[in-house]
């Protein structure tokens, strides 16, 4: 099957086309900035080398229609007519306590996607748009919906409750969901694969760190635990979001101060993490090199992202009971070889010894960087969140 993949924000499209038959990518891309007049879509050509071309979408729907023509130009496009696009699977971010597994979309999914909304009104709303969009484009095609908090619903109570009063939990929703569940699930199977292990019989940590970041202990195939909380500011300190932070500390903000709600939710998304603290940037390259010329804000934030790290680490090993493998994944965990390598060192006394100059070379490839003599496997495997979906795709539709 040809399954288009779409990944839909609030004012981008971003998109691939796979064969499932082969797992080959044959076209991917994005349209960017949709309703303002400078908008435009990125795109890769058959022959590898990448385009933008100026559009200035007014809405999701004209920029699927630019993406559905770009499939088909008879120059740029890898496929004659939108009739070889078998199904669209969608990425959602939220799908609460209702959904568990991928689902084909019907109007009463759809409907309980946008019941989500209060939980992810950033996104959901804007997985929708990409949804009936689709829909007008592409009325009957099947429709799939793969949603990021799906593989932490096996998490127990004890993992996911927050001890808040219980009455929060029960009208309101409000738990640990978790996100990143389908890269979580993409790296947890693929390592696997990759060491010819089954994974239904171990203990495994799956680290998807970049400018997001969260940490899952996967124990027999399962999600048992993860950094993330009822939004993605729960855990880990990442590019411009908080992490994990006393609350008592926001209320004296929020007081202090006289923020409100949305400055608050602004604050702890958009303004802290490694560009709140170092005041120089939220991108890795920028922080290293920043590191790298002695800057001490830097330098302290950097120990800070890479001490988060290694303490959950630890915890969920401990929860776990030990634990046969690690995996790094996401743009940082795929290719800062420095931040590996410190979050590793200090894991030496749970048997964790890396091959320092093999880790070095390891970048953005499928590489055990663990030596012979490591009781822990530690492996780098990129995330393939558009192939998962792809293939959940593929399987619902085939049924």
């Amino acid at each position: 099957m040809k399954i288009l993949v779409l990944n839909c924000g609030s004012s981008s499209v971003k998109y691939k086309l796979i064969d499932t038959a082969t797992d080959a990518t044959l076209a991917e891309g994005g349209a960017e900035k949709i309703g303002l007049a400078d908008g435009f879509l990125k795109y890769k050509k058959p022959d590898g080398t990448k385009e933008i071309r100026p559009l200035g979408f007014t809405d999701h729907k004209g920029a699927v229609e630019a993406i559905l023509a770009n499939l088909t130009d008879p120059v740029a496009g890898c496929i004659k007519s939108y009739s070889e696009i078998d199904a669209v699977g969608h990425r959602v971010v939220h799908g609460a306590e209702k959904f568990n597994k991928s689902v084909l979309i019907t109007p009463e999914v759809l409907q309980q996607v946008k019941d989500c909304y209060d939980l992810a009104p950033l996104h959901n709303p804007a997985n929708v748009t990409g949804i009936e969009a689709i829909e007008a484009v592409l009325p009957g095609i099947k429709q799939v919906a793969v949603f990021d908090t799906a593989f932490h619903q096996t998490m127990p109570a004890k993992s996911f409750m927050y001890a808040l009063p219980y009455k929060y939990y029960k009208e309101d929703g409000v738990r640990r969901y978790g996100f990143h569940g389908t890269s979580h699930r993409y790296v947890s199977q693929r390592v696997g694969e990759f060491l010819g292990v089954d994974i239904f019989d171990k203990k495994i940590i799956t680290c998807h760190i970049g400018n997001g970041g969260s940490i899952t202990a996967v124990l027999n195939g399962k999600s048992v635990d993860t950094s993330m909380g009822l939004t993605p500011t729960e855990g880990l300190m990442m590019g411009t979001r908080v992490g994990d932070v006393d609350p008592g500390a926001l209320a004296f903000l929020m007081k202090k101060h006289n923020m409100s709600a949305d400055s608050l939710q602004k604050m702890i998304n958009k303004e802290s993490g490694m560009a709140g603290v170092s005041e120089i940037s939220s991108d890795m390259r920028e922080i290293e090199a920043a590191v790298n010329a002695g800057n001490e804000r830097a330098i302290m934030a950097l120990e800070m992202y890479e001490q988060r790290i290694i303490k959950y680490i630890g915890a969920y090993a401990a929860e776990m009971g030990g634990v046969d493998i690690i995996v790094f994944t996401g743009g940082v965990g795929e290719n800062q070889t420095g931040v590996r390598a410190n979050v590793c060192r200090p894991l030496a006394f749970m048997g964790v010894e890396i091959d320092e100059q093999l880790n070095a070379k390891v970048r953005g490839e499928e590489a055990e960087i663990s030596t012979p003599a490591s009781r822990v496997k530690v492996c780098v495997i990129p995330t393939d969140e558009e192939l998962m979906i792809a293939r959940d795709t593929r399987d619902i539709v085939s049924k």
